[in-house]
């Protein structure tokens, strides 16, 4: 069975591969990666030399190197590839609209070609915008309200235009927030995580009151090989751990386990359009017969420690472009 996986050297896509490849012996993957700030090759060092396991640098926005993938023959693509940081995306919406929306138009365009392989498009629940109660259903209308939410809903709704038009076999997932090793320290864990071992300051939005869904990132690849072996083409189907935390208790938690004090807590002045609560039903992938197998308590510990076993990861990445880009996301936002 040969793999696509697009953008496997970020967080998730990583995970992935490392999942794959224990889980499906008779797994080959290709992955297809960019290295754009946040694929780092060093997620996957430990299976570099496994034979089972190729790296191709390249842009999914580039149909030559596209096709030439597709070319060696592909039983299933899993799409990880993204621009994927809010903040990011308010400053350069541009290239969240090439990646997020064109990137996956290029792909489809070499699966129409090729065929032969099941696509499963990784979404995010952010394409469904805020929700003040309940959770949103698969059937529910789309609202993004941030250009990566945007552009993240026009891949998702090219890939089934296409499942509709060309009758491709195409999958969606919409998941909520993961955690995990290996997450680029620009988001919320990992960064609170890392600032928090060195006594700096955590930036908590507005009053910290906004509530996001949690999901482990094993949990999160098992629900895609669920999806991509039992799921029917064209469905859309929700991924979320069920574990809803405001992010000011997210933050506390944090501090707890690594023994610092709230007294870091930094707030700053809210983001533009920032959405108060995501949250999901999965009632649809559970009757596929997936669950969440990790305790959200046990897995943000598992996770901050992961952090602190591994600082020469981050701290590499923190002394360099990152540094520039924290100092000049923060400067003067305090409240």
């Amino acid at each position: 069975m040969k793999i696509l996986v697009t953008g496997g050297c970020g967080f998730i896509g990583s995970n992935f591969i490392r999942h794959t490849l224990r889980r499906h012996p008779d797994a080959r993957i290709i992955n297809l990666d960019k290295l754009t700030y946040a694929g780092n090759p060093e997620n996957l060092a430990d299976v570099e030399t496994d034979a089972r396991y190729e790296f191709v640098q390249g842009d999914i926005c580039d149909p030559a190197t596209v096709e030439r993938v597709f070319a060696r023959g592909v039983d299933l693509v899993f799409n990880f590839a993204a621009e994927t940081h809010v903040d990011r995306s308010i400053g350069d919406p541009g290239s969240f609209v090439m990646t997020d929306t064109y990137g996956v138009y290029v792909l489809l365009e070499a699966l129409r070609r090729f065929g032969g392989a099941r696509f499963v498009q990784i979404s995010t629940d952010e394409v469904y915008g805020s929700i003040e109660v309940g959770a949103f259903r698969e059937s529910d209308p789309l609202n993004p309200r941030n250009p990566y939410a945007a552009s993240k809903a026009g891949g998702d709704r090219l890939a089934y235009a296409y499942f509709c038009t060309h009758g491709l076999p195409v999958l969606i997932t919409r998941a909520s927030n993961n955690l995990g090793p290996n997450q680029y320290p620009e988001k919320i864990v990992p960064l609170f995580t890392t600032n928090a071992i060195d006594d700096l300051p955590l930036p908590l939005y507005g009053d910290g009151g906004n509530v996001r869904d949690w999901l482990y990132v094993e949990d999160h690849c098992e629900a895609l090989w669920v999806i991509a072996e039992r799921g029917c083409v064209g469905e859309v189907y929700n991924v979320g751990g069920g574990a809803e935390i405001t992010n000011l208790d997210l933050t506390r938690r944090i501090l707890a386990i690594l023994g610092k004090p709230e007294s870091l807590i930094q707030p700053v002045v809210d983001r533009p359009g920032h959405d108060r609560r995501y949250a999901l039903c999965c009632d649809k992938l559970r009757a596929l017969g997936w669950t969440p197998r990790h305790d959200f308590d046990a897995a943000l510990r598992d996770t901050v420690q992961w952090y602190v076993k591994n600082q020469a990861w981050w701290r590499k990445i923190k002394s360099g472009e990152f540094r520039k880009y924290y100092e000049a996301q923060y400067r003067g936002r305090e409240v």
